[in-house]
C-alpha cells in the first residue's frame, strides 16, 4: 500500500489558446474525480466492486479505468511536451492520485456528517458558472471533451458537496477579527484618497475584505485537517497497478 501525504495545489502549465485557459478554469470548478464519479457511478457500485480497484477509500471505490480516464483529462493541462517525459508524467499521475484520494476522503466525510446538496444550489451555481463563459465556449468544452451535460451537472453536484464539508467543518470555526479587516484593509487599499479608518471603508469592501480573509484562513487550516481525517478513514492504493501504470508510462 502507498503513503498518500495531503495534496497541495493541483498546478498545471497551462497552453495559452483561449479554448484550453476555459478548460482549465472547468476542471477547477468541477474537479477530476466529480468529472469519473459522473460519467462512471465510482461510488457504492457492486460491479465496480468486482473490477479491479486502483483506490478505495470507505464505501468509494476508483478503478484503474476510471484513473486512466481521468489522467487522459488531466494530461490536457500539461504542455503536450512535458508528457513525453516518463519523470514529468509520472509526477502528475502522483498528483492526481493524491486529490483523488483527498476528493474521496472529502466525499465519506459528507456521508457521515449527513451533508447533502440542493437543487436549488445546483441550480444557482451552474447560473453563476455559466455567466463567466463567452457565448457557445461552455457547451463547446462538453462537446470536445465528451462529457454530457448531465454528467457534468452530476459532477458539479459532487464538487459542491466536497466544498460544504470543507465549510462546515472549517469555515464555522473561523473568526475575522476588527484587527484582521483593519490590518488587511491597510495592507491591500489604503491609498492617498482613502482613509486609514475602517469604519469608514464602504460595506462593498468590508464584505471582500471578510471574504478573502476567511478564504486564506481555511487554506491554511486545510492541510492539518485533511491529514488528520486520513488517520481516520482506510486509504487502500493498490500496489501492483500503480506500478503497471507507471511502467506503461515509462515504455510508452
Amino acid at each position: 500500500m502507498l503513503t498518500i501525504k495531503s495534496l497541495g495545489d493541483f498546478s498545471a502549465i497551462v497552453y495559452s489558446c483561449s479554448m484550453i485557459k476555459y478548460f482549465n478554469k472547468f476542471l477547477v470548478i468541477i474537479g477530476f474525480l466529480s468529472i469519473i464519479c459522473s460519467l462512471a457511478g465510482c461510488t457504492d457500485s457492486e460491479s465496480k466492486q468486482r473490477d479491479e480497484y486502483f483506490i478505495r477509500v470507505g464505501d468509494s471505490v476508483i478503478t484503474v479505468l476510471d484513473f486512466n480516464r481521468a489522467f487522459e483529462i488531466a494530461k490536457v493541462s500539461y504542455l503536450h511536451s512535458a508528457m513525453q517525459q516518463p519523470s514529468a508524467a509520472g509526477e502528475a499521475q502522483l498528483r492526481l492520485v493524491k486529490q483523488m484520494t483527498e476528493e474521496m476522503i472529502l466525499l465519506e466525510r459528507a456521508r457521515d456528517l449527513g451533508i447533502k446538496i440542493t437543487d436549488a444550489e445546483v441550480k444557482k451555481a451552474i447560473e453563476d458558472i455559466k455567466r463567466d463563459y463567452p457565448a457557445n465556449v461552455f457547451d463547446q468544452i462538453l462537446l470536445e471533451y465528451a462529457v454530457p451535460y448531465h454528467s457534468w451537472e452530476k459532477g458539479l453536484e459532487t464538487r459542491l458537496l466536497m466544498e460544504k464539508v470543507v465549510m462546515k467543518e472549517l469555515g464555522d470555526q473561523i473568526a475575522v477579527t476588527p484587527d484582521d479587516i483593519s490590518k488587511y484593509y491597510e495592507e491591500h487599499y489604503k491609498n492617498d484618497k482613502m482613509t486609514s479608518d475602517i469604519k469608514e471603508v464602504s460595506k462593498d469592501i468590508n464584505e471582500i475584505i471578510i471574504k478573502n480573509l476567511r478564504r486564506k484562513k481555511i487554506e491554511k487550516a486545510y492541510k492539518p485537517w485533511i491529514k488528520k481525517l486520513q488517520k481516520k478513514y482506510i486509504i487502500e492504493i493498490n500496489k501492483a497497478q500503480w506500478e503497471k501504470i507507471t511502467i506503461s508510462q515509462t515504455v510508452q
